[in-house]
């Protein structure tokens, strides 16, 4: 399997919205984004970046069709 990418809250968001996600709230330091029925919620810490396992999650939600 392929290593997964590096990527910051920023870069997250950034494929979330060009995916069609829109924000639909956010609390605290974490962002919840929605598309349809599928939800996803990524924490924005100082540009550090993101766990490989909120990646992993990420590209799976995005790729799903409906």
């Amino acid at each position: 399997m392929a290593k997964l990418p590096r990527l910051t809250a920023k870069d997250a968001e950034k494929l979330l919205l060009e995916a069609g996600f829109i924000l639909a709230r956010s609390k605290g330091s974490h962002r919840i984004y929605i598309k349809d029925t599928k939800r996803i919620i990524i924490p924005f810490h100082n540009n550090r970046i993101l766990h490989p396992k909120i990646v992993k999650q990420l590209l799976k939600t995005i790729s799903q069709k409906d």
